[in-house]
């Protein structure tokens, strides 16, 4: 053995060098377990944090605030008092709001004001106090119950909308407490009858209307973290909706001569709206074309995209055309993004399988998209029902919603507050095919924009509407952080 090697591996030549080599070796492990420390730390008080923040959502979501079209089974008044009540839980929750801010109350809907030092960028932070009626499938947990278990907070709104609102809510009410006063003035908007469209969305508007508000931006519900978005596109999307798709529901009658079932007639009225579906199913009437808004979405997407998926997303140029022409015959997704849908739901006829029914008549609901709106949607369609010699009605019908400008001022601010706030995640626009209350501010408003910063799986979006709504309370800090953010940088 080489004794001068063997000394100078062990630093017995140079004692202080090995002493120096200890000494950072040790700095290093001490550095590094701090490091782990402070994570675990942040970690837990994240944990804690969290879970604070379930516990106000679980209030909320306890007391019931099912909201139904006005009428003599479900009179205003009776749920305007449920709503009062709900108001009152509010102020318990968040008292520095209730005593900072200036409250309008709208017949239960509510609009709040906090002043800022300037006025002329005011956002608007929206979402809805109402939740939908509750089916009678079997829950796992009794639907205004609240429970918090398993890493979620169990309950009807839970996802739609009290999520979003306890974190508006509870950002303002933290930034009071630390005296924040924001340079701009912020309005906080909550309507009590979006679920059916009712009159509480235009009644907020009418009064930003009267006291000559015009919003920078509106934050509302409808775009969300989505976890893989798409087929074929994995990770997590932070999808900003800057639109929305028209909407009509319409009937189609078909009328002929009644009579027993034991003489059949050729063309009879479920015959020819038999006919009038299959030709719809099989060729669209209407055109399939990728707006820009779509294509942005697609190219956002395409790094999540998998082969050979990615390769067409990244060469649009190339695969645009093909993509319009094959992907909706193929995707319901595709061929909502693409083009005008319409999906039959109802159906009538003869109350008596051997009565030949003079009249049958047949239920459906449309979406239409801005290339293909409202009145080009419905006279397409009115056009081929006449080759079926069927009449056609529409019950209610809303064109489609400005879009937001993606290259403007308001998304890029929406998109760098998602990004400051989830750093790592990508940002995609896209085109909503549901309705939001933000439909209504249209009007006052040029940058309606859709984006709650909640994580939505396929569990979450699953229970919107459904059965075991439920939201895995993780997500709740990121949501408040994100308000935060968006009240504090708009200077």
């Amino acid at each position: 053995m080489n004794i001068s090697v063997h000394k100078k591996a062990f630093g017995q030549k140079n004692p202080e060098k090995l002493k120096n080599r200890i000494q950072g070796s040790l700095r290093k492990s001490t550095a590094k377990t701090a490091k782990r420390v402070k994570q675990a730390k942040q970690a837990g008080t994240e944990s804690r944090r969290a879970l604070q923040y379930a516990k106000i959502l679980s209030r909320m979501v306890q007391y019931d605030t099912t909201s139904y079209p006005y009428s003599a089974e479900h009179p205003a008044a009776v749920q305007l008092q449920g709503y009062r009540g709900y108001h009152r839980l509010l102020e318990e929750l968040f008292p520095l709001v209730h005593e900072k801010l200036d409250k309008t109350d709208l017949d239960g809907s509510l609009l709040y004001f906090w002043k800022g030092k300037n006025h002329e960028r005011p956002i608007i932070l929206m979402g809805h106090q109402d939740v939908v009626p509750v089916t009678d499938a079997e829950w796992k947990y009794p639907p205004f119950s609240g429970k918090i278990t398993g890493g979620k907070v169990w309950g009807r709104g839970s996802v739609d909308t009290k999520c979003s609102c306890m974190a508006f809510f509870q950002a303002v009410e933290e930034l009071l407490k630390e005296d924040y006063s924001p340079d701009q003035d912020v309005y906080i908007s909550t309507s009590c009858t979006e679920e059916w469209g009712g009159p509480g969305g235009p009644a907020i508007v009418e009064e930003l209307r009267k006291r000559g508000v015009k919003p920078w931006f509106v934050c509302d519900e409808g775009g969300g973290i989505y976890t893989d978005p798409m087929p074929g596109v994995r990770g997590n999307f932070a999808m900003i909706g800057i639109g929305e798709k028209g909407r009509a529901n319409v009937k189609f009658i078909a009328r002929g001569e009644g009579g027993h079932a034991s003489t059949p007639r050729k063309n009879s009225p479920i015959a020819r709206l038999a006919a009038f579906v299959c030709a719809v199913e099989k060729h669209s009437p209407f055109r399939s074309e990728m707006e820009p808004a779509t294509r942005a979405m697609l190219e956002a997407m395409a790094p999540g995209a998998a082969l050979p998926f990615r390769i067409a997303l990244q060469n649009l140029g190339v695969f645009q055309k093909p993509i319009e022409l094959v992907t909706p015959r193929i995707s319901g997704q595709a061929a909502a993004m693409l083009g005008t849908t319409i999906t039959f739901t109802m159906a009538s006829g003869s109350d008596a399988c051997n009565v030949f029914p003079a009249e049958a008549t047949l239920g459906a609901n449309m979406r239409f998209v801005h290339h293909q709106d409202m009145e080009e949607s419905l006279n397409q369609i009115r056009r081929l029902a006449a080759k079926y010699k069927l009449e056609m009605e529409v019950l209610d019908a809303a064109p489609c919603t400005k879009l937001a400008d993606i290259g403007g001022t308001a998304f890029r601010y929406v998109e760098q507050t998602v990004m400051k706030t989830f750093p790592g995640i990508r940002t995609s626009p896209y085109v909503l095919t549901a309705a939001t209350d933000s439909a209504f501010y249209d009007s006052i408003c040029g940058n309606c924009i859709r984006f709650a910063p909640i994580v939505y799986g396929p569990e979450e979006k699953k229970g919107i509407h459904g059965t075991n709504e439920a939201l895995p309370y993780n997500c709740l800090p990121g949501a408040v952080d994100f308000y935060k953010n968006l009240i504090t940088d708009n200077q």
